[in-house]
């Protein structure tokens, strides 16, 4: 069944007439195929009239993080954090290393359970100190917003005020040594993990 529209409201679309006056409108200036070809033709104007357009370089930008060595594997206990400074020993670099005793993202080790992870709630920058939750694997809740990470799905917040997951130290195993060669998210309080 095709529906028709009223050919006086049709008229006031499109165009000026008694009715359009009347009720206040205006007529429409341009239709969809002149709008799309209006919009085509100043797109090429603009990407045509750019000198260069194509040949514009931007370097990449390689992060280097530093490699640490942490501490030995055979040294860590189930479910008892190990402190440490990582990227730098600048603010909020405080950060940690636990075996958790079962498989975690990001996790080295025989068992995939050793994780490490930036002590800093990423909502109001909360010191996560001394929140270790052993039954739950996770950390928090953050004294500020009560803000709960989950270390067994790469920090990912299980509550809280927070949006964004803990940041986790990147870690490399090497025989019995663990080093911290990198980060997975953005410290709080910084604009680059590297330059503070």
């Amino acid at each position: 069944m095709e529906t028709r529209l009223d050919p006086k409201i049709v008229q006031a679309i499109n165009g000026e007439n008694d009715e359009a006056k009347k009720a206040g409108t205006r007529p429409c200036l341009m239709n969809r195929r002149q709008f799309l070809l209006t919009g085509g033709i100043a797109t090429t104007v603009v990407m045509v009239g750019i000198p260069n357009m194509a040949e514009a370089q931007t370097p990449a930008v390689i992060s280097t993080y530093p490699r640490k060595f942490i501490t030995k594997l055979s040294s860590l206990k189930v479910d008892e954090p190990f402190d440490f400074l990582y990227p730098d020993e600048g603010d909020y670099s405080e950060s940690m290393l636990v075996k958790l005793g079962t498989k975690a993202g990001g996790g080295i080790g025989p068992k995939e359970d050793v994780v490490g992870f930036n002590y800093t709630c990423t909502h109001q920058g909360g010191p996560l100190q001394g929140t270790y939750q052993a039954a739950d694997k996770a950390l928090g809740p953050c004294p500020l917003h009560l803000t709960t990470f989950d270390l067994t799905r790469h920090g990912i917040f299980i509550s809280g005020q927070a949006y964004q997951s803990l940041p986790q130290v990147l870690l490399e195993l090497e025989g019995d040594d663990i080093f911290a060669v990198g980060m997975f998210g953005l410290i709080y309080g910084r604009f680059d993990n590297l330059r503070g």
